[in-house]
C-alpha cells in the first residue's frame, strides 16, 4: 500500500470520526479535550478499517458468488484515485452538511469498485453491483450496532455512578 493511499485512507477515516463526534462535542460541552481526542483517535482506526475492509469484503462476497475459486488473481484494493472522491465522501459526512449528498457520494464510489471487481473476478456488472453493495452496508451496518452498543453500554455506566 503507498503512502499516498495511507494519508488518504487516514484523512477519510479522521473526517468520518470528526462527522459523527461533532454533535457529540456540541451536546455535550462539558466533554473533556482528552476524551474527545480518545474518541476521534479511535473514530479514525475504526472508520479507516471500514474504508480499507470495503473492497476486500466485496472481493470475498465475489468469491462466494463464483463456482470455481479464484485462483492467482489479486484482491481487490484501493487506488488513490478511488480513494479521492471517498475523502471528499468524508468531508461532507458532517450530518448537518448534507446526509443525502454523503450517501450519493458513496454510491458513486462504490460504483468506482464495481467495474475493478467485475474486470479482476469475471462477474458481470450487476452482480459486481451487489456484492460492493452488500459489502459496503453490511460493513456500516456492523460498525453502527457496535457504535450504538458502546453507546448504550456508556450511558448505562453514567447513570450507575452517583452524582
Amino acid at each position: 500500500m503507498s503512502p499516498v493511499l495511507v494519508v488518504l485512507v487516514l484523512l477519510a477515516g479522521l473526517s468520518e470520526a470528526a462527522g459523527r463526534l461533532l454533535p457529540l462535542v456540541a451536546r455535550r460541552s462539558r466533554v473533556s479535550r482528552p476524551v474527545v481526542a480518545g474518541l476521534l483517535l479511535t473514530g479514525t482506526v475504526v472508520e479507516s478499517t471500514v474504508i480499507l475492509l470495503w473492497p476486500l469484503t466485496a472481493w470475498a462476497l465475489a468469491e462466494l458468488t463464483l463456482s470455481a475459486p479464484l485462483s492467482g488473481a489479486e484482491a481487490l484494493t484501493w487506488t488513490p484515485g478511488e480513494v479521492a472522491p471517498l475523502l471528499l465522501c468524508a468531508v461532507i459526512a458532517f450530518p448537518l452538511l448534507g446526509p443525502l449528498l454523503h450517501l450519493l457520494l458513496l454510491v458513486g464510489v462504490g460504483s468506482g469498485l464495481v467495474g475493478p471487481l467485475a474486470g479482476t473476478t469475471g462477474l458481470d456488472r450487476w452482480a459486481a453491483a451487489g456484492c460492493v453493495a452488500v459489502a459496503g452496508v453490511g460493513l456500516a451496518a456492523a460498525v453502527e450496532a457496535v457504535r450504538r452498543l458502546v453507546a448504550r453500554i456508556s450511558a448505562a455506566g453514567v447513570r450507575e455512578l452517583p452524582a
